[in-house]
């Protein structure tokens, strides 16, 4: 077996499910100590980030991934134990292999590989773990180290993350940037009453559906070259007693904009929020931004790189996207940093019975080990 095999297994066969590291980044960074990183623990709350450095001075380049996985879901439903590691038709299974324990695992092999051939490469390199990336709020993980980062003045110049980018191939498409998320729990008042008598009540479900029909119908943006349009959801539509006699007296609607840089967090708050009071509700609503939309300049050094290592070993010239959904990567692009996605194929990820070809895991070292090589060689 492979070291990068070995290593993912291992990983797998540890229960991290968010926010538990069950010993992840400890076995990591004990490999990594060994071949001359430094190593600081950054733990808040009862999340385990994991910041490793080698070399000194700049400018500076991070892989960037976590060691949590999502719930399994029903055991019975997998072919077998999604923590006990299987190959099967030339496949990996179990919890993690794809999103993202392959790519941790693949990235430790690459560092040591390259710092064992360039000890005295130019500036440094690092990689960043966390236990929480898969959780829903990230409070704790790599938002929480970013800030950290922000307060002692450390600056990252690239950082490569570790997702599942690929499509059907390995290397086929990588992210450039991600749209912005920003959610909403909206509240719209109304006046509970019996349905016979609706003349004494006053129903909020009704008096919400054409605002709805509004948001939903708006057209928030035309993105741009890089992103597509914003798009406006409704996730979660709550109201009622549970009787089929009882008028609500209140309503619950969980939102999210997936926006563009042709837009701001600021413009579809406040365009939003004049549709509700154009419709007369009786509302308020709680904001939450989970990220701001990124993009990596197309003539930056670290997106050439990752374009040109995927042509070179892969034999394939990746589409270079911002679509899907978020990843931690939005909270190292404000530091400055060009940030760029390269993983393996998504086709399984959070699904019962997730893998990675095995062949795709012994090549993953082999890109990040190059992209190293081209920046910082």
């Amino acid at each position: 077996m492979s070291t990068v095999f070995e290593l993912t297994c291992d990983l797998i066969r540890r229960r991290s499910t968010t926010p538990d590291d069950a010993g992840c980044q400890a076995l990591i960074a004990g490999r990594l100590e060994a071949v001359g990183f430094a190593v600081e623990q950054l733990r808040f709350g009862e999340v385990e980030n994991l910041w490793a450095t080698h070399g000194q001075g700049g400018p500076l380049l991070v892989f960037l991934g976590h060691t949590d996985v999502v719930p399994t879901g029903p055991l019975e439903s997998w072919q077998s134990d999604p923590f006990e590691p299987v190959v099967r038709h030339g496949h990996l299974y179990g919890r993690g292999t794809a999103d993202m324990k392959g790519s941790v695992a693949a990235m430790v092999v690459a560092l040591e590989a390259f710092v064992r051939a360039h000890p005295d490469h130019r500036g440094r390199v690092g990689l960043l773990l966390t236990s929480d990336e898969e959780g829903p709020d990230n409070l704790d993980g790599v938002r929480r180290v970013a800030e950290h980062f922000r307060a002692i003045g450390e600056r990252i110049d690239w950082c490569v993350v570790g997702e599942p980018s690929s499509k059907e191939r390995l290397g086929d498409l990588i992210r450039v940037g991600r749209r912005g998320s920003l959610s909403g729990t909206l509240t719209v008042r109304g006046v509970q009453g019996h349905v016979a008598y609706p003349e004494k009540a006053k129903n909020p479900i009704h008096a919400f559906a054409p605002a709805l029909a509004e948001l939903a119908a708006e057209r928030w943006d035309e993105g741009n070259l890089d992103f597509p349009p914003t798009s406006f959801q409704v996730s979660n539509l709550n109201a009622g007693t549970g009787a089929n006699n009882v008028i609500p007296g209140a309503l619950t609607a969980l939102i999210n904009f997936r926006y563009s840089t042709a837009s701001t967090a600021a413009s579809l708050r406040q365009r939003a929020e004049a549709i509700l009071d154009r419709h007369g509700l009786d509302w308020d609503i709680v904001w939450s931004l989970s990220g701001e939309p990124f993009l990596t300049s197309p003539s930056g050094a670290l997106r050439e790189a990752v374009v040109s290592v995927c042509r070179d070993l892969c034999g394939i010239t990746p589409e270079e996207s911002t679509g899907g959904g978020t990843s931690d990567g939005r909270f190292i692009a404000p530091l400055g940093a060009d940030v760029v996605e390269l993983g393996p194929v998504n086709a399984t990820i959070h699904k019962v019975d997730e893998c990675v070809a095995v062949a795709d895991l012994e090549k993953l070292p082999l890109l990040y080990q190059a992209i190293c090589d081209r920046m910082l060689a």
